[in-house]
């Protein structure tokens, strides 16, 4: 018997009480942690870049990595799907004091995730190097293939790593969570050049090497669930069987989770092939690496995203529908006293953070294009975290479709529109390529809060009924 144990709701744990408490304090306590490991996991995203773009053909190498991209995003969306579903679930239940309830979506989320996995695998293994041929690559293609090909036949791992870390989040753990994630990127960290240098595999050496450090997280994250046994939720596999009802309650956010996450796939896709129409496969080295820094830039707001989901869901659970609203206003407060003067050095500072990925003689010629990529993208922060966190708040309370709605509009509908008409119809270029996907994501920012402040103030003044509302 694990963590709380017993009947009812048993002995809460530390994470459990901050998620029951104050939610200024819960928002700060438990989005640190993550702000930390998402600082780390993406810095080593671009040490990636970094060693790549040293390689003989540079340029190339970050093309083959920028034109995989999308596909490591699906995976990480089917993964991050499941993960804030059931993590979102086993919240609501902890504000309601079902510990019992809690238990059995964390069973649930387990056996989910590795069917999911299982029959991802094989069919995208087979079927990668077709699709990155009609996408347009060409002297950049084994090496995309390649790299490819490692990363998806890990994906199983990739997956329970997700999973895993959600669980530890939903319960208010993110330190152990964060632990997890830090050991992965700071492992990745050392082993790249090791891999690309050292053994000699290049592009592919990469992909080894991030496979290596998700392995050995997945020990770690493995023994914490199963062996050390310390969690609040506590897994009864002998006793399992398929619930539809928990199935639905993980699949009414996790499936809208997923394809959001994909969308922003299929959308990176797109743009990559129409990048590819106006500035070649350069300008695909470009996008793939600036966007890395504007990750980077906007992780913080990921971290209290994660937070938002665990202590909003456990206000809904609780029917504290003051406290649900009072948990997405902090959230955004925080998140801009925190990114605003990360814009301000992005834009002064984009001339040294550019020299990372320029080097060497075969990337160098990126340079300035770089440099005008991450100025221009400094702006995003200002106003990305309103439709970041408002698709969190939505997702916390079980509906998943409004924030899938929300993404498509903002990627597809908006973003994409835009950079085709800006880029190709009116003949800007990149340059307008780029003004486009940032004017999409403005607009599909603040109608995400619209939509989410006006939901939860009809919550709080009764006009939606807890039952429609769930």
């Amino acid at each position: 018997m694990t963590g709380g144990g017993g009947k009812g709701f048993g002995r809460p744990t530390e994470g459990v009480k901050t998620l029951l408490g104050n939610p200024r304090k819960a928002i700060i306590k438990l989005s640190i942690p993550m702000i930390i490991a998402m600082s780390v996991q993406t810095f080593y995203n671009l040490v990636d870049a970094i060693w790549v773009a040293g390689l003989p053909h540079g340029g190339d190498a970050l093309a083959a990595i920028g034109l995989f991209f999308p596909f490591f995003f699906l995976i990480m969306a089917l993964a991050a799907g499941l993960g804030i579903g059931g993590g979102a679930a086993i919240s609501r239940r902890i504000g309601a004091r079902d510990k019992r309830g809690a238990d059995n979506v964390a069973d649930h989320m387990v056996i989910l995730v590795m069917i999911t996995a299982l029959l991802f695998t094989v069919p995208m293994f087979m079927a990668i190097p077709g699709i990155l041929k009609s996408m347009g690559a060409r002297d950049s293609l084994d090496m995309a293939v390649g790299y490819g090909r490692i990363i998806i036949g890990f994906s199983v791992i990739i997956f329970f790593n997700n999973i895993a870390n959600a669980i530890l989040r939903a319960e208010g753990d993110t330190k152990r969570a964060m632990y997890a994630m830090i050991l992965g990127s700071g492992l990745n960290i050392i082993l790249d050049p090791v891999f690309i240098y050292g053994f000699g595999l290049g592009v592919e050496g990469a992909a080894w090497a991030t496979m290596a450090s998700f392995t050995v997280t997945f020990t770690l994250l493995f023994y914490w669930l199963f062996f050390k046994k310390d969690t609040f939720v506590t897994f009864r596999f002998r006793d399992f069987r398929f619930r539809w009802n928990i199935i639905r309650d993980i699949m009414r956010v996790g499936v809208p989770a997923s394809l959001q996450q994909m969308a922003m796939s299929v959308n990176m896709i797109f743009l990559n092939a129409l990048i590819i129409s106006i500035g070649g496969e350069q300008g695909v080295a470009v996008f793939s690496t600036g966007w890395r820094v504007v990750m980077m830039a906007t992780l913080p707001l990921m971290g209290i995203a994660s937070a938002l989901i665990s202590v909003a869901g456990a206000a809904y659970g609780a029917r504290a529908y003051r406290k649900l609203r009072l948990s997405l206003v902090y959230a955004i407060k925080f998140g801009l006293k925190i990114e605003v003067p990360v814009a301000v050095l992005m834009f002064l500072l984009a001339d040294m953070i550019v020299l990372a990925f320029t080097w060497s003689p075969g990337s160098r010629e990126l340079r300035g294009d770089l440099v005008m990529f991450i100025r221009l993208f400094s702006l995003m922060n200002f106003f990305v975290g309103f439709g970041m966190l408002s698709g969190a708040t939505f997702q916390a309370i079980g509906k998943g479709f409004n924030s899938l709605i929300v993404t498509i509009f903002r990627t597809i509908v908006f973003a994409l529109a835009f950079a085709y008409i800006f880029g190709s119809v009116m003949g800007l270029g990149l340059e307008g390529v780029w003004g486009g996907i940032l004017l999409g994501n403005f607009l599909g920012s603040l109608a995400a809060f619209g939509w989410a402040y006006s939901h939860i103030t009809r919550l709080v003044k009764g006009r939606i009924t807890p039952d429609r509302a769930e």
